[in-house]
């Protein structure tokens, strides 16, 4: 029997990048996944404050030299990897000299909210899909991790939706406390769509505040992961009414609900977990 392929996306990640219990979750759980017998391949945004000397990060040169345009720009997309030796994981890393090389991660210095951020979070999404692509891995479970992924649901289910890479993906979109209370950019929903797209496909994201980017995910999602015990009570009611399959908060000894989880949504019938 193949071994089922899950791709793990998320923007932050330990040892590289500790702001959340994301980055405890997304360094354990694919760990978990590999030893049930998973085929992992971790994306990830490199960040400028990811120390390359000591994380031994390296370019992939065959994977490099996309170009992701944005508002009609054309953006290069620089593809490095590091390893986990402990885990024999790999983790891609997303990098980019406009968006990704600062000292700071969502703020600068002054805690001010980068204007960009909404560009930024375009950025690593399309180029985590194409990424991919080029890989040539056509993952079985798409598991997005916090607010700046929450587009690749959206892409998955249009721009990519024939695409032989996706076609046959399942999307699963983890749903956080920590977010931000700013609002992105108000054009991101324009600036979002790609082809085969309209601003319909994107109109959960109207608003460009932490709970619409949330909604907007869990609309293209498959299956909603509720990570934390204190979500936002319109995203939990939008969970509710959306009748996906969701899990609920418990991290299990191995993450067996995960992987228990995983294999449910994986078979053609979608079931809701209690």
């Amino acid at each position: 029997m193949a071994k089922t392929k899950l791709l793990i996306v998320t923007h932050e990640m330990s040892p590289f990048l500790e702001l959340t219990k994301i980055s405890e979750i997304t360094r354990q759980l694919p760990q978990a996944m590999q030893e049930k017998g998973f085929e992992i391949r971790i994306l990830m945004p490199r960040f400028g404050n990811i120390n390359e000397r000591r994380n031994r990060l390296h370019e992939v040169i065959r994977l490099s030299g996309m170009n992701i345009i944005i508002d009609d720009n054309d953006n290069p997309l620089i593809i490095k990897v590091a390893s986990i030796p402990a885990a024999r994981m790999q983790v891609y890393f997303l990098d980019n000299e406009d968006y990704f090389q600062r000292k700071y991660v969502f703020r600068d210095k002054e805690n001010k909210f980068y204007a960009d951020n909404d560009e930024r979070t375009i950025f690593f999404c399309k180029g985590a899909l194409e990424t991919v692509k080029k890989l040539g891995w056509a993952p079985d479970v798409v598991h997005c991790h916090g607010w700046m992924t929450s587009l690749v649901p959206a892409y998955i289910k249009t721009t990519y939706k024939n695409d032989p890479t996706f076609k046959n993906a399942k999307v699963v979109y983890s749903v956080y406390e920590n977010c931000f209370t700013e609002t992105l950019n108000a054009d991101l929903h324009k600036k979002a769509v790609m082809n085969n797209m309209t601003e319909d496909d994107t109109k959960a994201f109207l608003k460009a505040d932490c709970n619409s980017l949330h909604i907007g995910a869990i609309t293209h999602s498959d299956a909603v992961v509720l990570a934390d015990e204190n979500i936002d009570k319109d995203v939990l009611k939008f969970v509710k009414d959306s009748n996906k399959p969701t899990l609920a908060f418990n991290l299990t000894e191995n993450y067996e609900n995960f992987f228990n989880f995983y294999e449910e949504i994986s078979d053609e019938e979608l079931v809701s977990v209690a």
